[in-house]
């Protein structure tokens, strides 16, 4: 681990984002003691789910409660294996989220369903005074991220973010460098997601499988007749559901290449070009991707910053043999720094050198870990929902550009898209009527 005296910097000079000032809890929310376990409720028992709730129950201060997924074998398939973790205890299983909700014993939800769901569940968490661990991106659009985070504000919830980069040291460390002026004033970041994801095929409708509610899997959104290729994972490559792999697995590199460029507002400018440029079937969202994100700042040279991103999910060729990475360009030389634990820094004329470094391997398991210090703290996590939410945005943006491949001029502070009536309507989405998790204000 990094340094005490390092570790202080971070909190105390912004750069990490754990807030010292600490959250006033409602009286009539069950909170944990510096002492006492936290019991967790996970919502969405797929791969993910199962992977970060497994974590969960391994840490001493965490018992996971309860397993909760429209689809009864996932559900059951993970309390099962939970039972076994040592100190757990089998949790419950449940398919309907407000069994969750209104179980007061519950201090915290993860919220790792299809992210059609993210931000309506992690909403109406808020909303019966639990704590919540949501996965990325936040929201599936840019208006559920905005209601997200001012429902984690008015209840005075904890809600952390499923970027786990937030709470790498080797990330953090270099995020530290940058901001001391190792390669100058960053004026540019360049993140890519270059990998080769699988051809989901054409299908047509069909019954639902017997073990999930397909009512409840659809949940707010519109009615669509169950499809096998957009059910479990495949889901990510489409409209209703997903946010495509820039908001799948994009939104890490995002997230840092932003923090790195140190810009903590949404962009006024998105540019973006691509689509289906490999995959003959019925994904709906770009294979191929290159957007640009202009933050103006005050105008002046010097001040301008941008962000730029590059997706090939078709290819096996990386940049700098990496599949996710992030560049960031300064005046005084470049960094390559990605999650797989590499840091590379040059000096101008590409002249190498090696920076002095006190931090570990990422671990995922730290992220999870500040989760709960910040519950018993009452403090902000290191991915507070703020965060999550600007750099979600940055993915809805990106997605909305190219789908209807038109520069985007956007006001960082309404939230709104100029002059463009089409692009403007995809901020939000369209819900079924009725339907008890719509989130109000949509």
């Amino acid at each position: 681990m990094y340094d005490s005296s390092r570790r202080s910097f971070l909190k105390h000079s912004g750069i990490g984002a754990a807030a010292t000032v600490a959250l006033a809890l409602p009286t009539t929310a069950r909170a944990a003691g510096s002492n006492e376990r936290i019991n967790l409720a996970v919502i969405g028992c797929g791969g993910r789910g199962s992977g970060v709730a497994r974590q969960f129950a391994g840490a001493a201060d965490c018992r996971v409660t309860y397993c909760c997924d429209p689809d009864s074998n996932r559900a059951g398939k993970l309390a099962e294996g939970l039972s076994k973790v040592d100190g757990n205890g089998k949790p419950k299983v449940a398919s309907d989220p407000r069994v969750v909700f209104d179980d007061a014993a519950v201090d915290a939800v993860l919220v790792a369903t299809p992210d059609h769901w993210h931000a309506p569940a992690a909403i109406l968490a808020c909303q019966a005074g639990k704590h919540v661990y949501v996965e990325k991106p936040c929201s599936h659009n840019v208006r559920e991220g905005r209601l997200l985070v001012e429902a984690a504000r008015r209840h005075k919830r904890v809600v952390q973010h499923g970027t786990q980069s937030r709470s790498h040291d080797l990330i953090v460390e270099a995020i530290q460098m940058l901001r001391e002026g190792i390669i100058g004033d960053v004026l540019v970041s360049k993140a890519w997601n270059v990998q080769r994801r699988g051809n989901i095929g054409k299908a047509k409708p069909s019954d639902p499988p017997k073990n999930l509610n397909y009512d409840m899997w659809l949940g707010p959104t519109p009615f669509v007749p169950f499809q096998a290729n957009r059910a479990h994972y495949t889901w990510h490559w489409w409209y209703d559901f997903g946010t495509g792999d820039m908001g799948n697995d994009g939104v890490h590199e995002i997230d840092y290449a932003r923090w790195g460029l140190g810009v903590e507002t949404h962009p006024s400018r998105v540019s973006a070009l691509g689509g289906k440029f490999y995959f003959d079937d019925d994904q709906q969202f770009p294979d191929t991707m290159q957007v640009a994100f202009e933050y103006p700042g005050d105008g002046k040279v010097g001040n301008k910053r941008m962000l730029i991103w590059e997706m090939r999910i078709w290819s096996r060729n990386y940049p700098y043999n990496i599949d996710n990475g992030v560049e960031f360009y300064g005046t005084k030389g470049r960094m390559l720094l990605t999650k797989r634990g590499k840091l590379r820094v040059f000096a101008d004329r590409e002249k190498e050198f090696k920076p002095e470094l006190k931090g570990d391997a990422p671990s995922v398991m730290a992220h999870h870990l500040d989760f709960l210090d910040a519950i018993k703290t009452g403090r902000r996590p290191n991915a507070d929902i703020q965060i999550g939410h600007v750099s979600s945005t940055l993915c809805h943006l990106g997605n909305i550009s190219t789908r209807i491949g038109r520069t985007l001029e956007f006001n960082p502070v309404t939230e709104q898209i100029a002059n463009d009536e089409q692009a403007n309507a995809l901020l939000r989405r369209q819900y079924r009527d009725g339907h008890w998790a719509v989130p109000t204000g949509v």
